[in-house]
């Protein structure tokens, strides 16, 4: 029987709430600042194990369709939802965020927290847009500049961590090109980055940079260098939500 090689997403990420910067209160504050409570069709795009699905479930009351492309996050979510009592208020979808469209043709509100860069925030909005119906809301944090002036070091990291990463207003003016209307943007408090995330991260990383396996044992290096960077950073980066309105 053939050894089976370990997953270094698992083994860092196994069983924890958190999947990236983020918390409770953050989602419930975005979700009541939106002026319309009455979503039929609600899109959790890049739902993880689904903190902030639970969230949007509990809140609104109403079917929330969660989709990941990773069936063992979405494994996690169905059993913590029924720990919740919320598993007839949760579909889960395990498909590519960039098909959304195709399955969910008129979407009321569509939610992703810290996932859009995986199809790209210019390129998911666009894609989404198609989707969402006049008038529905988009909600989406993306990892931004807050700053014009950056620490040299927090700069070489993102030239190979996120190349791609804009400022503010960059992003507002993609969002504007892509069909929407700013409604309200909301950054993150670097509390969401540390509480229930960096601070389990960061041990668990710590404790496999021996591992045996060279894939685990870059991750962990990888993900220790994103927590020494994030503390160095000096607020010049961030999540920031774009909470937007489609235009009709």
């Amino acid at each position: 029987m053939a050894m089976q090689t370990p997953n270094p997403i698992d083994l860092l990420f196994g069983e924890m709430d958190k999947l990236g910067p983020g918390d409770d209160a953050d989602t419930l504050y975005l979700l009541r600042s939106l002026p319309d409570h009455r979503f039929d069709v609600v899109v959790d795009a890049g739902c993880g194990a689904g903190r902030q699905t639970f969230v949007l479930a509990d809140e609104l009351k109403t079917l929330i369709d969660a989709v990941d492309s990773y069936q063992l996050f979405l494994d996690r979510l169905g059993r913590r939802a029924n720990e919740k009592n919320l598993g007839q208020l949760v579909r889960r979808h395990c498909m590519d965020m960039k098909d959304i469209p195709s399955v969910f043709p008129t979407i009321d509100l569509l939610w992703a927290e810290g996932a859009a860069y995986n199809i790209g925030f210019a390129n998911a909005l666009t894609t989404w847009a198609k989707a969402i119906r006049p008038d529905g809301f988009a909600v989406v944090s993306e990892l931004c500049w807050l700053r014009d002036k950056i620490p040299d070091a927090v700069r070489d990291f993102f030239r190979s961590g996120y190349l791609e990463m804009q400022s503010v207003q960059r992003n507002i003016a993609t969002a504007e090109e892509a069909g929407y209307k700013l409604f309200n943007t909301y950054t993150l408090p670097n509390e969401a980055w540390v509480k229930g995330y960096y601070d389990i991260l960061e041990p668990r990383a710590k404790s496999l940079v021996n591992h045996s396996d060279v894939a685990v044992r870059d991750f962990a290096v990888g993900t220790l260098k994103e927590i020494e960077t994030f503390k160095i950073a000096e607020d010049s980066y961030g999540y920031v939500f774009y909470v937007l309105r489609r235009s009709n």
